[in-house]
């Protein structure tokens, strides 16, 4: 064996070339292994990473704990004046060899294809990655001491991976002193001597390595961090220790299996901190659609989940949740960890969640975070249920910060909300669990009062009973764990729930009483939010004491009700004063009325006595508002007696003497008992009660109104009379009461009275009809001032009977007057008012018959109606002479004599106003309109001729008056009489009417009409009569008003402009008409300019739109505006507005125009209008403006019209105009196009992204090197471009034909569309320029071009792919989905164009992303390639065979079975002879039945499998997509006939089958197999089962036992074989035959375990398979009992007490 020193030496000579001929290679290995070491990684901590993870991948001695250990030092062993060292030391084998040579390549790891085998690392850089922290990395191991340098090697000028031989320093000793003298040297030590850069960075590295590094470690068992120097002061490293040890005590089944791992740290010798894990591992196989090439060896992913039982282990770090072996930096906010084969991002910080193998690896994990929680869960079954609470705060509630893990969060919140996980509560040591969605919650407050319940003895083991719900542990059901609740869907209980548990559970009678008002209370918080309208309302639970004094219960829905003979819970109100027995016993009285119930007092006392006063406030708040239970106090219990009564007198009766007593004994107040008193039931004088009324009488022997009245006018007032029974002495509730205290009570409290305290009816009396004597009329006036001394007002009857009877005396000659009618004034006016007013008497009142005493009431007699003015007698006088005008009977006489009254009182200086305002607005006054008031009347004479020709006015009538009439023109005035024409013009305008023909007024009629308007308040309607007629005269004849114009010698000129405008003619008139410019400007004339203007500009409009608007009228307009500039009459800017928007200027090209779209023509337009068509004014025609036009240019511009180049720029866009042949378009018209272009981006126009704009410049007229061509498929060549194409490669400007000059329009040619610049803009238009083009370099220089940004097409068809033909040329276009990629199977070359045999590999991958190229054939392809070969051949190669099927292995994923089963018609089949043909699938079978296969193994029937490289995972995955496909399994398909052997009896021995085996070792393991299984079966059915073969008979037979197999093809043919089975179990004959033995033990066994597993199971024929393999276990251990146990606990099977006690009674001897 060479020795490791000539090794290296051997290394050196014959892979370096040291010592012989240089290797060309090696600059190229140079650069490769430092480009690797430099870009993969971009943090130092990652050689660290490399470091433990090429640790972990190294083999160990058996029995060895693997470590690891780091130590740091200022000491430098290796003398290269490093600041510091770093050892690493490992205990593993040491490095072998084949190691030594893989470190000195590039590439060539001895891990690969290792996959399988555990190894971790990846990414194939391994122990080079130290150069990172280190320029020469030295080696010791197994002899070997090497060092590396990063510096080329001056012998071959390679660096990194060259080796050196190592004679001094460091030496063993100098190593050994570092690493502990004490100690004997690992096997493995690798040196550092660090660059002065690095030690720090490494240095805390080491003091951050996570404690938790070794979790998914599955060798390295121990891993400690130190620092040594010869001052431990200068040690900055914190040290740090982690050990990990693994409780082998676990789970396994076929793909998981479970552990619990202990992870240790301590730092700095400290005391350590110490965590254990719940680690879950399962397997889970590839899937094909994510398949990597890197793990293309990798079956199976492994998914590894680890549970902290505690506080995980970190050092001021973040808590990592993905493990690739070794920690990321992904933080998951998960509260588990996940570990899998990731592939990883190159700076190891986190995973590739874009990468398809992780994607596949993270959609495993819900499905074992899944399974992990289920066995966690399951696996409790001893602990209390408090320790499984512990276990749901492992799930992901979080959110992620990372999307893919949220979609994993929520795959595991659907998966876990399918699962039984979730317990419930029992009260019992017994724990059941249910689906979280089967669980309900509990409110946190009805849990305590479940808790004190039970602990007070109430029974609740029936608490998941009630509505089917199951109700939540209360261990879970916490604050706690709210929100893993909320997430697993468990919900709050339905409402309804409480009802059926307090009602099922006897809370309410059971519980104490400080319980029973926490569920009140429970109730009342709850109460608007939850329990008002649930079932709760319904049950009985509210407490009260019955009449006969037992406890009794209300529900809520009782306690509510408010109808008739609903009944009343109440609580007494404690009182220092009034003690309870008070309302006890007078309920007594009135229990049969009241229907009113008090709670027990034990429950009003627990009440009062509730600590906090807070929930007490509560408490009894909801029972008052929501549950009609209040607290009642003696004066609400009145109340409530009060409305009980009905008609009952003697209990009328009683309410009185009880309000009597509780006053008497100050439980009510005097107010109380008053307010009380007011709807207190009486009793009247004829024995009924009166429960409403407006007053209370005496009782009339003993009463004064009956002496003044006579009858009772209150009796239909309301008024009750007390009737004798309040007169008796009485006795209630041991109170005694005399008859006078009680009729005392009642005048003082309910107010029974008599006059003159009484109010008076509403009704007269007969009294008020009659004469009455002076005392009657003075009594009276008493009761009317004590109704006024006390506010009463009187009723309107009884007023007016008082005011309008006769019973007042006067001195009139009648002798006795109504008061209404009656005055009391001085003598001497009353005389003068007798002697002035001949047509009315005045009645005064009788003073002599009165005496003095009734000036006394004054204040009274008004209140009667008796007057006592000399305004009121006017005011009579007025009223009684305007009767007589109302009934025709004042002729004119009396009209005089009124007349003269008034001048009678003018003249004595009387105040005369309240009589003429009376009067002057009645109707009494004859005018020529007939009676009317005098308001408004005209007094007629001479001045109101010409007035009287244009209005009806109503003049008095001189004829029925005479002459005498105006003899009272002052009196006339003051009645409202109108008199002088002169400031009264308002009546003529008022009674205005006009004649039907205007035109005839006279001049001074219409002047009188005009003074009219100017000097009155002219009515709307006159002025809209003068404006609806042709009244005036104007140059166009008689107009109406609003037609008008009054002409303005300033700015009349623009009337002038149109004939159109009529001007009031002013000669005709004369000047005067000039005086009335306002009215008329009120009636609708046009006097103002603005108005004008207005109506010019109407016209102007007309005329625009009816195109008439000719030569003269733009010239007189024009003349017009230049005249009015500077007079203060400039045109409105409404008509500037006008003038600008209309057209009414003609153009060349065609039509009127709007100033603004006009342009006045001059020399400078000339260079662009040979591609433009623009609206220039004509002046050629003289039908039009003519070359006058040019005089007003100021006048045309300031309006709009455009007059210089530089302003007309705009008009480019909608008169660009370019000739049908773009040829004969010269440079110099594109400059000019271009200029106005620039002018419009200088203004910040947007018109040069208009889309008309844009469509006129998308003509083709461009010239590129590509034909001519719009601006948006033009391209500008400029140096940015010549590094992917030339200027004849694609459509460019053509500069030959431009010149330089067209770079100086970049800008403006780049916003009109063309791409400049910025090249990578131009792949679409290259794109499609792509496909005109057969020149195969200038493809791929375009193809390259567009791969290097990105491109992709945006339509289907512009997926097109130049097929080169090869060596002869030429090619052709095609479809990109004719095209794939590869060909690996080198199957599909006729089928497509395979695109690797044509470009390279840039321009594949590019076609691959852009075009959407197939990278390889699809399965529809593989589909239709099958069906082809089935269609065109009848047998096939087994190379074509074996590749095609391989490759559907390889690749076909779960998604894609089903169209593979619906698309394959045939299946590759063999006969046994290596021939393969393809058969109809229903023909072909899967040989699952070992005998089956070797009977029908010559017959074409069963598939086809691949001879060599086929593992059994991969041939039961073939199978399973045979399967899947169509073939069916063989064992299922045949048809077994077996000759019944029951009549052979002559040939049948009945045996004991316990002396071929133990029958009941058989039975149980049957039953183990039933109840543990994935059948699960119940134990009656599995009784059921296993008894039918305790009934059978056991016999054996010397002849064969034979079976004869049939298969049916779907051409109708049937195949037929035969085979011995050597047992049969008859089930309609209870027998079991038994051939005897023949020597061949195995296959009797298994005939006997299928016959068993096959009668057992008739009904579940799935689980035969597996049931027979365990019986066939059973058989050769003759199921004795003690082997059959250990079987049972090997394979985890047992079985409960049913079964136990079935297999007592079937084996009682046993």
């Amino acid at each position: 064996m060479v020795k490791p020193k000539e090794h290296i030496e051997d290394i050196r000579r014959t892979k370096f070339s040291i010592g012989g001929e240089p290797n060309l290679l090696t600059e190229d290995l140079h650069h490769a292994v430092k480009n690797l070491s430099a870009e993969l990684y971009a943090k130092d901590i990652h050689f660290l990473m490399e470091l433990i993870q090429n640790a972990e991948d190294n083999q160990y001695i058996e029995g060895e704990s693997p470590t690891l250990e780091f130590v740091i030092t200022s000491d430098d062993i290796t003398a290269t004046g490093a600041p510091a060292t770093l050892l690493i030391f490992n205990n593993e084998k040491g490095f072998s060899p084949k190691n030594i040579e893989s470190i000195c390549s590039v590439g060539r790891s001895t891990k690969k294809g290792n996959r399988s085998s555990g190894y971790i690392g990846e990414k194939g850089i391994g122990f080079k990655s130290v150069f990172l922290v280190t320029a020469q990395p030295y080696i010791f191991s197994n002899g070997y001491q090497i060092r590396f340098n990063e510096r080329p090697c001056p012998h071959c000028g390679i660096g990194y991976i060259v080796p050196e031989w190592i004679e001094e320093k460091p030496t063993r000793f100098d190593i050994k002193k570092i690493y502990g003298a004490g100690n004997s040297l690992p096997t493995t030590t690798i040196i550092l001597p660090l660059k002065p850069e690095k030690v720090e960075p490494v240095k805390q590295q080491l003091s951050s390595i996570h404690p938790e590094v070794l979790l998914f470690l599955t060798k390295i068992r121990h891993l400690s961090v130190r620092e040594v120097n010869q001052d431990p002061k200068q040690n900055t490293v914190t040290g740090v220790s982690i050990s990990s040890e693994i409780n082998f005590v676990t789970r396994k089944n076929i793909n998981a299996e479970s552990y619990t791992l202990h992870l240790s740290a301590a730092e700095n010798s400290d005391a350590g901190k110490e965590c254990s894990y719940y680690m879950w591992k399962q397997k889970f196989p590839v899937k094909l659609e994510n398949m990597v090439d890197r793990k293309r060896d990798v079956e199976e992913w492994v998914v590894t989940l680890a549970f902290p039982n505690q506080k995980r282990l970190y050092r001021g770090k973040t808590l990592p949740g993905v493990y690739a072996f070794l920690p990321t930096e992904m933080v998951t906010n998960f509260p588990f960890i996940i570990q899998a084969d990731f592939v990883l991002a190159s700076s190891r910080e986190t995973i590739l969640l874009d990468n398809k193998w992780n994607q596949g690896i993270l959609e495993y994990v819900p499905s074992a975070f899944t399974d992990a929680f289920k066995t966690l869960v399951a696996g409790s079954d001893e602990a209390p249920t408090s320790s499984v609470s512990n276990l749901f705060k492992f799930i992901p509630i979080d959110s992620s910060p990372f999307e893919n893990f949220n979609c994993m969060r929520n795959k595991i919140k659907e998966k876990l909300q399918e699962e039984k996980i979730v317990p419930i509560e029992t009260y019992t040591r017994q724990k059941r669990f249910f689906k979280p969605h089967e669980v309900s919650r509990l409110l946190p407050t009805f849990w305590r009062i479940l808790t004190k319940a039970h602990e007070e003895g109430v029974y609740l083991l029936d608490l998941s009973s009630h509505d089917g719900m199951k109700i939540l542990s209360s261990s879970l059901d916490k604050k706690e764990y709210r929100s893993i609740l909320k997430f697993l869907g468990v919900k709050l209980v339905n409402i309804d729930w409480y009802a059926k548990c307090i009602q099922s559970s006897n809370l309410v009678y059971e519980v104490s009483e400080n319980v029973y008002l926490e569920l009140l209370m429970f109730i009342a918080r709850g109460w608007s939010s939850k329990f008002k309208v649930s079932n709760i309302v319904n049950i009985p639970l509210i407490k009260y004491v019955a009449s006969d004094g037992t406890p009794s219960f209300f529900s809520l829905h009782e306690c509510k009700q408010l109808g008739a003979g609903a009944k009343r819970v109440k609580l007494a109100a404690s009182s220092n004063n009034c003690p309870c027995s008070w309302l006890i016993n007078w309920n007594n009285v009135f229990a049969c009325e009241t229907k009113q119930f008090f709670m027990p007092e034990s429950t009003q006392e627990a009440i009062s006595q509730l600590p906090d006063r807070t929930q007490q406030a509560i408490l009894l708040d909801w029972l008052a508002k929501d549950v009609n239970i209040s607290t009642m106090n003696v004066y609400n219990f009145a109340n409530v007696l009060c409305s009980s009564i009905n008609n009952n007198c003697k209990l009328s009766v009683a309410y009185a003497h009880f309000l009597y007593h509780s006053l008497s004994k100050g439980y009510l107040s005097s107010r109380e008992v008053d307010t009380l008193c007011s709807s207190m039931p009486l009793v009247d004088n004829y024995g009924h009660i009166t429960k409403s009324r407006r007053g209370v009488l005496l009782p009339a022997n003993v009463s004064r109104w009956a002496d003044l009245i006579v009858s009772n006018p209150w009796r239909n007032e309301g008024y009750v009379e007390l009737g004798k029974a309040y007169l008796n002495a009485s006795s209630y509730a041991g109170q005694n009461t005399s008859s006078r205290k009680l009729i005392d009570f009642l005048k003082n409290h309910v107010k029974a009275s008599d006059i003159p305290y009484i109010s008076p009816p509403n009704a007269g009396f007969s009294a008020a009809d009659t004469p009455l004597t002076k005392d009657n009329a003075f009594l009276l006036l008493d009761w009317i001032r004590n109704l006024k001394y006390r506010g009463v007002i009187l009723p309107q009857r009884f007023l007016e009977c008082i005011k309008k009877g006769n019973w007042l005396k006067v001195t009139c000659s009648n002798g006795y007057m109504p008061p209404s009618k009656s005055f009391l004034i001085g003598s001497s006016l009353g005389k003068i008012l007798q002697s002035g007013s001949v047509l009315v008497d005045i009645a005064l009142i009788d003073e002599s018959f009165y005496g003095a005493r009734i000036n006394e009431y004054t204040e009274e007699l008004k209140i009667i109606g008796v007057m006592f003015s000399y305004e009121e007698a006017c005011e009579f006088i007025g009223r009684e002479l305007m009767s007589r005008a109302a009934s025709y009977s004042l002729r004119a006489n009396h009209v005089l004599l009124m007349l003269n009254f008034i001048q009678y009182l003018r003249k004595s200086l009387l105040p005369l106003d309240k009589f003429v305002n009376f009067i002057r607005e009645e109707s009494w006054l004859k005018t020529s309109w007939g009676f009317r008031s005098p308001v408004g009347s005209v007094l007629n004479d001479s001045r109101w001729q010409v007035a009287s020709q244009i209005s009806n006015i109503p003049f008095i009538d001189n004829d029925y008056f005479g002459e005498e009439i105006h003899n009272y023109k002052e009196e006339l005035k003051l009645l409202g009489v109108i008199v002088d024409l002169s400031g009264n013009y308002q009546v003529v305008i008022e009674h205005l009417k006009l004649p039907s023909n205007f035109s005839s007024l006279t001049i001074e009629v219409l002047l009188l009409i005009l003074e009219c308007i100017k000097y009155s308040n002219a009515p709307i309607k006159l002025l809209n009569s003068l404006k609806g007629v042709n009244c005036l005269k104007t140059n166009m004849g008689f107009k109406t008003p609003s037609e008008c114009f009054l002409y303005d010698p300033v700015w009349g000129c623009i009337l002038e402009v149109f004939n159109d405008l009529p001007v009031i003619d002013h000669e005709f008139y004369g000047d005067k008409i000039f005086g009335y410019r306002d009215e008329l400007m009120q009636i609708g004339v046009l006097v103002d300019f603005k108005d004008a203007m207005k109506k010019f500009a109407t016209l102007f409009e007309q005329k625009a739109s009816e195109t008439s608007i000719n030569q003269q009228h733009v010239i007189s307009f024009l003349s017009s505006y230049r005249l009015l500039k500077g007079t203060g009459y400039s045109f409105p800017s409404e008509f500037l507005a006008i003038i600008r928007k209309v057209k009414w200027l003609h153009t060349e090209v065609g039509g009127f125009r709007c100033p603004g779209m006009c342009i006045l023509y001059g020399p400078e337009w000339k260079s662009i209008s040979s591609i433009t068509c623009l609206p220039f004014i004509e002046y050629k025609s003289n039908k039009h403006c003519g070359i006058g036009i040019y005089e007003y240019k100021e006048e045309l511009e300031s309006i709009g019209v455009v007059t210089d180049l530089k302003d007309g720029a705009w008009f480019m866009p909608e008169c660009l105009s370019f000739p049908s042949n773009p040829s004969t378009i010269t440079p110099e018209s594109v400059f000019s196009l271009l200029e106005w272009i620039r002018l419009l981006m200088k203004c910040h126009q947007p018109t040069v992204k208009d889309d008309d704009f844009r469509k006129r410049l998308s003509q083709s007229w461009l010239k590129t090197h590509a034909g001519y061509r719009p601006p948006d498929k033009c391209l500008f060549f400029d140096s940015k471009w010549s590094s992917f194409l030339n200027p004849t490669d694609g459509p460019f400007i053509n500069e030959y034909f431009y010149g330089p000059k067209i770079a100086v329009y970049r800008k403006e040619l780049n916003a009109i569309g063309v791409i400049t610049g910025e090249v990578e803009k131009g792949c679409s238009l290259l794109a499609t320029h792509l496909y005109s083009l057969s020149d195969h370099g200038t493809i791929v220089k375009i193809y390259t071009y567009l791969s290097e940004h990105n491109w992709k097409p945006e339509k289907r068809d512009a997926k097109k792919i130049w097929i080169l033909y090869g060596i002869k040329g030429g090619g052709k276009w095609v479809d990109s989905q004719e095209c794939v990629l590869h060909d690996p199977v080198n199957l599909f070359r006729s089928k497509f164009y395979v695109l690797e045999d044509i470009y390279d590999s840039n321009i594949l991958l590019f076609l691959s992303v852009a075009m959407e190229v197939k990278d390889k054939p699809s399965l529809e392809d593989y589909v239709d390639l099958w069906n082809d070969w089935g269609s065109s051949m009848e047998q096939l190669s087994y190379d074509d065979c074996c590749r095609f099927w391989m490759s559907i292995l390889k690749h076909l994923s779960t998604k894609q079975e089903k169209k593979l089963a619906e698309s394959f018609m045939k299946l590759p089949a063999t006969s046994g002879n290596n021939k393969i043909f393809l058969v109809d699938k229903e023909d072909v079978f899967i040989p699952d039945d070992f005998h089956v296969k070797k009977l029908f193994e010559t017959e074409k029937v069963f598939v086809w499998y691949p001879q060599n490289n086929m593992t059994p995972l991969s041939k039961c995955k073939l199978s399973e997509i045979y399967r899947k496909i169509g073939a069916r399994n063989i064992s299922e398909s045949l048809c077994k006939e077996e000759l019944s052997l029951v009549n052979d009896g002559a040939n049948l021995k009945h045996v004991d089958p316990n002396n071929i085996f133990n029958l009941k070792g058989l039975v149980k393991l049957i039953l183990g197999f039933l109840a543990c299984s994935n059948l699960k079966m119940e134990a009656n059915k599995r009784n059921e089962a296993v008894q039918s073969l305790l009934n059978l008979s056991f016999h054996e037979t010397m002849e064969p036992i034979n079976v004869s197999y049939s298969l049916s093809l779907s051409s109708g043919d049937i195949i037929t074989k035969k085979a011995n089975k050597r047992v049969r179990w008859e089930s309609q004959s209870s027998k079991f035959i038994i051939q005897k033995m023949d020597g061949d033990l195995f296959k009797y066994a298994t005939n006997f375990s299928e016959a068993i597993s096959e009668g057992i199971l008739c009904e579940n024929r799935d689980y035969v398979p597996a049931l027979s393999e365990l019986i066939t276990l059973g058989f050769f251990l003759k199921f004795k009992n003690e082997e059959i146990d250990f079987l049972m606990e090997s394979k985890y099977l047992q079985i409960d007490h049913k079964d136990e006690k079935f297999l007592s009674s079937a084996f009682p001897s046993d």
